[in-house]
């Protein structure tokens, strides 16, 4: 994953079980990444939040405009410690209407591990 910006995410540090993870604080942080490009219907996610932690996120165009229905305040807040989580906005899990066009992910992060993302069909 590109990362492009961040506000606040301590950047890759190593677990102790060696796995890399962008990091934010429990005061908040957030990560947007680099214009992509996606086939698939469903955001996966790996990560880790404390019990007063979260993760939310959204899908942007390369203008930094949010993508209607996948606003960051849409998002369904994430919280707990999940292998594969499919990402869901009150509109649904499907920005799959985006695939094959250039966007930007926004993940906000608060006492929040993410390990890795993925799209799938």
């Amino acid at each position: 994953m590109g990362i492009h910006e961040t506000r606040g995410i301590r950047g890759f540090e190593p677990s102790r079980d060696n796995n890399i993870s962008v990091n934010g604080p429990y005061s908040g942080g957030e990560l947007l990444t680099r214009p992509l490009k996606f086939e698939g219907r469903e955001l996966v996610l790996n990560y880790a939040t404390s019990a007063a932690g979260s993760l939310r996120v959204e899908v942007q165009d390369t203008q930094g405009r949010p993508a209607k229905g996948h606003v960051l305040s849409d998002c369904r807040e994430m919280i707990g410690n999940e292998i594969e989580r499919i990402v869901t906005w009150k509109s649904g899990s499907d920005p799959g209407w985006l695939s094959g066009k250039p966007v930007r992910l926004r993940f906000a992060l608060k006492d929040a591990d993410l390990y890795s993302i993925r799209f799938r069909t």
